[in-house]
């Protein structure tokens, strides 16, 4: 069979991020010889078996990913630390690409770390910019197999705060698995008694250390007296900034928590700020700062 125009080959390429595969080449009318013709040619470059760059050799992180699925089948996806990174709930890309298979699909590709999975189902597969990846749910239950619990937590805030996934809507969907103990982690974390957003690992910290020195669960990301405050109790009528380098070193940004602290003393309420090193370095002398403070404004509650 005639192979059929270049231009036909480049148009796929497009849409799948510059890669494609032999069977793709095939269905399109191109013969083995001709594929063979191509590759000798330049415009096809291996990057798998049966998996080609279109046009150069080079790819971009995308294309990695899209060939990965190629050289693994139609039935793999993206998944763990190379899912979370596509879809954004991590910055950490994976030494090699992370996907997931049915368990009676057998593949053993150099640069890619395949797992296979027993309950490993279409719905468990959505795409993010045409690229086959395991879901947010699935994903963050992956995740929940192979990460530490403070890396897992970064990872549910970091989905709850881009909307990807919020926490009710996690939490319906961990309701509805089998109780894994991937599942009873999760859940650990998104119980609605205990879950509080946070944007930082500052942030984060301070929680624990919060919860540490006997403060009840605090309101987070709320807005009291006209501004967003990081945490609020709101019985004590206690506010709390953590003021990390990224977000409050600029003047501006310096005008701006004046400002809200100004506003939250002419309401009565009691305002603390405490920066990176008092919450890392000088972690007992805040703990006690906490304290201080909570009984200032409730002794009761504390």
């Amino acid at each position: 069979m005639r192979p059929k125009p270049f231009a036909q080959l480049l148009e796929l390429a497009r849409r799948q991020h510059g890669v494609a595969s032999r069977q793709q080449l095939l269905r399109l009318g191109y013969s083995p010889e001709a594929i063979k013709r191509q590759i000798a040619g330049g415009r096809l470059h291996p990057l798998w078996r049966g998996v080609y760059a279109v046009g150069r050799p080079e790819v971009g992180d995308h294309g990695r990913l899209m060939a990965a699925t190629l050289a693994c089948g139609p039935r793999s996806a993206i998944s763990h630390g190379s899912a979370a990174n596509l879809l954004g709930v991590s910055d950490r890309k994976p030494d090699r690409v992370e996907i997931t298979v049915p368990a009676n699909v057998i593949r053993r590709r150099p640069g890619i770390r395949v797992r296979r999975s027993s309950d490993f189902l279409p719905a468990s597969v959505t795409r993010r910019s045409a690229i086959p990846v395991t879901t947010p749910l699935r994903t963050l239950v992956d995740l929940a197999t192979v990460l530490e619990r403070p890396q897992l937590e970064r990872a549910v805030n970091q989905a709850d705060q881009s909307r990807l996934l919020t926490v009710p809507r996690l939490r319906r969907g961990l309701d509805q698995q089998a109780p894994t103990a991937a599942v009873i982690a999760l859940l650990e974390i998104v119980d609605l008694r205990t879950f509080a957003r946070t944007r930082s690992d500052l942030e984060r910290h301070f929680l624990d250390l919060a919860l540490d020195a006997g403060l009840p669960m605090p309101e987070t990301q709320v807005r009291v007296d006209g501004f967003e405050v990081d945490f609020f109790w709101r019985d004590l009528d206690l506010t709390v900034e953590t003021d990390g380098l990224t977000y409050h070193r600029t003047p501006a940004a310096q005008a701006r928590d004046r400002e809200r602290d100004h506003a939250h003393l002419i309401a009565g309420r009691t305002c603390l700020r405490v920066t990176d090193r008092q919450v890392r370095h000088e972690r007992e002398r805040t703990r006690m700062k906490l304290v201080a403070a909570a009984e200032r404004c409730g002794p009761a509650r504390v």
